[in-house]
């Protein structure tokens, strides 16, 4: 069973690791003015849950 993301589950590094998890390492995002930690911060801090960071960042993209 996979360990939760949730931000009462889990310490501010833990959830830095999961956010490194999920960043692509390849240069998929070369040339874009998206920048992913940006948008998980809220989350690595402890003030939004990831699906809320997500839902911003889905809300913001027009999807």
């Amino acid at each position: 069973m996979a360990k939760s993301t949730l931000i009462a589950d889990t310490t501010q590094q833990e959830r830095i690791e999961i956010v490194r998890k999920w960043i692509p390492e390849d240069e998929a995002m070369d040339g874009c003015d998206i920048d992913l930690w940006d948008f998980d911060d809220d989350y690595i801090k402890g003030k939004k849950e990831i699906s809320e960071c997500n839902a911003a960042f889905s809300e913001k993209l027009g999807f």
